[in-house]
């Protein structure tokens, strides 16, 4: 029997640093360690989906080529947290010796924001003893997380969101190798819905292949569970309209037909207000309510309440103001 073929995000995931996507200026500099075989502990912090671990892998496969199993230990520190992985593990594989051409391993630790307090401390003493055996990478997502000595020992790298272009040209090598179609406005769809992601884009987009070669942006729409910008927009101008019958009929739309749950709602209106065409100070109400609905729907309040609650609010302020 056939092996299937890789899961798209890991299949089109970049070997080294010259096929990474973005991230020109951390990218740069990580070509630099890498010609200097030398390089200090590192924190990469930013959101998901944006390059992270993809830069640590291939910094290691630039750095040690077919030697790279020997020499790279990487750990997921959400799944092993505390402190017995860092006394146990981590500290095993950093005080023995590199058999590699370049004389340093590396310990990667994704989402080393998730370590608890005292493993962080235990993670600190190993960064200090065995700094001349070992390199250490942290992924995180919040690097505030991160205690200050740890901090204090690594270079920080801040990697941001992707834009436009530079996810419509890691789109379109997808289609070119897959063989896709895209029709219409898909591609501009699959930037909106990965919003910078290209985890969550290369999900989507798979999905939507699996049902058809042909890319639309409806099918799009349907995979990712999101609404088109252009519903989120006539939602939120019927209720400030006003128009508070309608801007529900929208608001049943969005639940019923697309299934999207109340925080994405929120974050999609939260996108589209500024584009939304009213006066400025409108706009700032806008978000102060999106806001106060957002923070009760965390705290555990009926979402249908709270969301037709917000274009009720909505609705008095667009009033008020006309």
């Amino acid at each position: 029997m056939q092996l299937p073929d890789l899961p798209w995000i890991e299949k089109y995931r970049p070997k080294n640093l010259d096929g990474v996507i973005g991230q020109k200026l951390i990218v740069g500099r990580l070509k630099a360690f890498v010609e200097r075989g030398n390089f200090p502990n590192m924190i990469f912090a930013g959101s998901a989906g944006i390059g992270k671990t993809t830069c640590a892998i291939a910094m290691a496969n630039d750095l040690y080529g077919d030697e790279l199993n020997g020499a790279m230990k990487e750990l997921n520190a959400s799944d092993a947290r505390g402190i017995d992985v860092i006394r146990g593990e981590v500290k095993e594989f950093a005080k023995t010796m590199s058999m590699a051409k370049v004389p340093i391993k590396i310990i990667f630790l994704d989402e080393a924001d998730a370590l608890t307090s005292d493993a962080q401390h235990a993670l600190r003493r190993t960064m200090e003893k065995f700094s001349k055996e070992t390199r250490f990478i942290l992924s995180a997502n919040y690097a505030s997380k991160i205690i200050e000595p740890i901090q204090s020992r690594c270079v920080v790298f801040r990697f941001k969101p992707l834009n436009e272009e530079e996810m419509k040209e890691y789109i379109e090598r997808i289609v070119r190798e897959e063989k896709l179609e895209t029709e219409g406005k898909a591609i501009d769809a699959l930037v909106y819905v990965g919003d910078g992601d290209l985890r969550k884009l290369t999900n989507i987009l798979q999905s939507a292949a699996m049902q058809s070669r042909k890319i639309t942006e409806a099918s799009i729409y349907e995979v990712a569970a999101k609404a088109r910008p252009k519903e989120i927009v006539t939602m939120l101008k019927d209720s400030v309209a006003g128009n508070f019958n309608s801007a529900r009929n929208e608001l049943d739309n969005l639940m019923l037909r697309h299934g999207m749950s109340a925080e994405d709602i929120l974050t999609q209106c939260y996108r589209e207000v500024q584009g939304l065409g009213v006066d400025e100070r409108l706009k700032l109400k806008i978000v102060v309510q999106l806001g106060e609905c957002n923070f009760r729907i965390v705290e555990g309040a009926n979402e249908r309440i709270q969301l037709e609650a917000m274009l009720a609010t909505l609705a008095l302020l667009g009033k008020e103001k006309g």
